[in-house]
Formats: structure tokens, C-alpha cells, sequence
């Protein structure tokens, strides 16, 4: 490999590591940091995002990643119980989110602007990197929607109460329905009949994901997506591969550029969540720090923090608090790094750069908009696609599963107006 991308790379591995450990406050924000990198490497290098199991299967009737996702919830879930088992479920902090139409409306508007936008809020930092034009457009707006939305988050009833709870979710105070809950009488605690109601909703998903994917192969409208080609060749060439030596060109290919599959990734991924949820007690997280970092633009131009608190009918404390001492938003700086991290040792940094680093006038438009209505609705469903889908789901919260289904629909709709003004 002729470019000089992987030495800076590593450079770049290394100076992270510098940065964690000689600059963070404390071992706490360093360990999220890492786990940071960590997804962004296993998203950028196994291809996966949390939009595309939606918008690949309206494009291409593939619904490999949609499949791939429910075992990744299955297998977080079951790490959960272990993390869970003979632990006060209170002391932790659960995203057992409430049931309401604001989660509904919420998961429309994310699942439209995810369509337009070809990305989610944990997606749009792995996109900086790849398609930094189109993602930061993205991102500006999913900012200023989160924010926006913090008024009616913070206030308003139809958002923060709950159609239906358990006494875990009323004594954590998020009010949803915690599914253990509903199985006390099975000797495990709950958990038996919660993880094997999570095996359920999983395999329903991945018999309507065939159905459907079969549907588009009789009709002739399926098309393998292109990045699901490449790691189906991955796995042809690695049946055929014999031993390769570290230190050579075919071994620095094999363990450092060659793509993952998506099961690679999701195995790396779900391994980050165990360990967040044993180390930090919370799962994964990603959209509301990106409204913190709009205000903090706000304080930069004179606004004080105590009126944009007093806006937000929140606290000014995350505005006031260091960029660098928020605990989520260096895990969100680490997936921009962690990408940038696997895109430069794999030396393919400029050229996917360069790929996609022009738009035009209506892409940026519709960008803008898709950024604003998935932050926006963040704030209503109290969650992204890892807030009110990947990190619910894992917890079993009831509320996951009705989001995945409201923001299937949003993705539908949003991919119908995408392709009816060419987007």
C-alpha cells in the first residue's frame, strides 16, 4: 500500500490514546471515549447503520441489515440480563421510555429524516468522515432540531407520561413498561420471559423481512445493495484463505482494510453495549448532547446559559459543563474518530472523501430537513434509532419495539418523497 494514510492512522490511534489518558478528568470519560472509537470502527468497517435497514430495503428489497439488527438486539439483551440478573434494575439507568404519541410522532419524523438525510444520529458522525458535506449539513440541523425540541420534551405531558406502565418503569421514573416485569412468576426473575418475548419480536421481524424480500425477488425488483456485495466476497474469500503472516501485504489487508461482515460488526457492537452497561450502568446513547452543542454555539454569540435553561426549561449545567466533560458526547467525538480511524489505516480515506464531497442546492435542502426532523423528533419519541430502538429494545422496554414499527413507517414514507423529487 503506496499511501501514506496508514501511518497517520496509527499516528492518529496513538494521539487518541495521549488525549484519553493524559487529558480527560477521569478513567470514566476515557472509557467512553474508547467505547466511542470502538463503534465507530465496527459501523465504518462493517458498513452498517441504523438507517439503512429501512432505507436498503425500500432501495433494493434487501433486508439483510434488518435481519442482522435483530440479532444484535437479541444478543445485547441477553447481555443485559447478564449485567441485570440479581441487580436492582432502579439503580440503573434503563431507557424503559413511556409509551405515548409522542413516541409515535417522534419515530415517524426520525424514520422521514433518516430517508432524506441517508443517515441517524449516531450514522451522521461516521458520515463526517465519508460524506462530509451531506453529513454535516445533516448534523447542523439535527442539532437545532434537538434543541428546538427540548421546550416541548421538557414540558409538555404528552411526552413524558405513558399510556401504560410497570412498577419498574413508574420507579425508575420513565414510566414505560419494563417486559420483566410482566413474567415475575417464571423463576427467573422475569428475565426467562422477557428475553424469550425479545427471541419472538425478533424472529417475527426476520420472517417479515424475508417475506417481504421474496416479495421483491418474484416481482424482479431486487438488487443486491453494493456494500452487501463486497462483504459477501469478504466471506467467499475467507473460505478460501489459508493462514496469512501479520506482517506482510496480504495480512495487513486482511486485519486492517478488508470490510467486515455485518455479523463481525454487530458481535463488536453488541460486546460495546455489555460493557457499557456493566461499566456505566446505561446503555448506548447519542442524540441529545447534539441540542447541548447548539446551545454552546448560542453562548458563543452572547447567550447566556441561564436563558437558554430557561428556553429549554432544562438545566444550564450541560451548557456551562467542558466540551470534553460530557460523558456521551466524547463517546460521539470517538465514532467520528474511530471511523476516521479505520478509513485512514485501510487507506481509503481521501478516496471515499472525494466520492461524495459535492451536492447540490435541493440535496443540501432535504438534508437540512432530514437533519431537523430526526432531531426534532428525538425529542419526542426521548430517543434516536440507538435511544428509543437499539438501547430500549436491549433493555426490554415494551417502547422499542412500537418505535421500530412507527419508524418503518416514517422510513416508508420519507423514501417515497425522496424518490418522487429524485433526491
Amino acid at each position: 500500500m503506496k499511501t501514506k494514510e496508514p501511518f497517520i492512522g496509527f499516528i492518529l490511534g496513538f494521539l487518541i490514546l495521549l488525549f484519553g489518558y493524559f487529558y480527560l478528568q477521569n478513567d470514566m470519560l476515557f472509557f467512553r471515549l474508547m467505547m466511542g472509537c470502538t463503534l465507530g470502527y465496527a459501523l465504518s468497517r462493517g458498513y452498517m447503520g441504523f438507517a439503512g435497514s429501512v432505507n436498503r430495503a425500500y432501495l433494493t428489497g434487501s433486508t439483510r441489515l434488518m435481519r442482522t439488527l435483530m440479532l444484535l438486539f437479541f444478543i445485547s439483551a441477553a447481555g443485559s440480563l447478564a449485567v441485570l440478573f440479581h441487580a436492582d434494575a432502579t439503580s440503573f439507568g434503563l431507557w424503559v421510555n413511556p409509551i405515548n404519541l409522542g413516541l409515535l410522532l417522534g419515530g415517524i419524523l426520525f424514520g422521514v429524516g433518516m430517508a432524506f438525510s441517508s443517515c441517524c444520529a449516531s450514522g451522521v458522525l461516521t458520515d463526517l468522515v465519508t460524506a462530509l458535506p451531506r453529513a454535516l449539513v445533516t448534523l447542523i440541523f439535527f442539532c437545532a432540531g434537538v434543541f428546538l425540541g427540548f421546550p416541548i420534551q421538557n414540558t409538555a405531558s404528552w411526552i413524558q407520561e405513558s399510556w401504560f406502565t410497570t412498577k419498574t418503569g413508574a420507579a425508575i421514573g420513565t414510566k414505560g413498561v419494563y417486559l420483566p416485569d410482566l413474567f415475575e412468576f417464571d423463576g427467573l426473575n422475569g428475565y426467562l420471559g422477557a428475553l424469550l418475548v425479545t427471541a419472538a419480536f425478533c424472529l417475527l421481524v426476520v420472517r417479515l423481512s424475508y417475506a417481504y424480500e421474496n416479495k421483491h425477488k418474484k416481482e424482479g425488483t431486487y438488487k443486491q445493495h453494493f456494500e452487501e456485495g463486497i462483504q459477501k466476497k469478504v466471506v467467499e474469500e475467507q473460505l478460501n484463505e489459508k493462514d496469512t503472516p501479520l506482517f506482510s501485504p496480504k495480512g495487513y489487508e486482511r486485519f486492517f482494510v478488508r470490510p467486515w461482515t455485518l455479523k463481525t460488526s454487530i458481535f463488536v457492537i453488541s460486546i460495546v453495549f455489555i460493557l457499557l452497561m456493566g461499566v456505566t450502568k446505561e446503555g448506548w446513547g447519542a442524540s441529545t448532547p447534539y441540542g447541548f452543542w447548539f446551545g454552546k454555539l448560542l453562548m458563543i454569540f452572547g447567550v447566556s446559559a441561564e436563558k437558554i435553561a430557561q428556553f429549554t426549561h432544562g438545566s444550564p449545567k450541560p451548557y456551562i459543563l467542558a466540551f470534553f466533560r460530557h460523558p456521551v458526547t466524547l463517546q460521539n467525538v470517538g465514532i467520528l474518530l474511530g471511523t476516521a480511524f479505520y478509513l485512514l489505516t485501510s487507506g481509503q480515506l481521501i478516496q471515499t472523501a472525494k466520492a461524495s464531497f459535492h451536492i447540490t442546492k435541493k440535496q443540501a435542502f432535504f438534508y437540512a430537513l432530514g437533519g431537523f426532523c430526526m432531531g426534532f423528533g428525538t425529542r419526542l419519541s426521548n430517543g434516536c434509532n440507538v435511544g428509543a430502538l437499539y438501547t430500549p429494545i436491549a433493555n426490554f422496554s415494551l417502547s422499542g419495539w412500537i418505535f421500530l414499527i412507527v419508524l418503518v413507517i416514517g422510513g416508508y414514507w420519507g423514501n417515497q418523497v425522496a424518490h418522487k423529487v429524485n433526491l
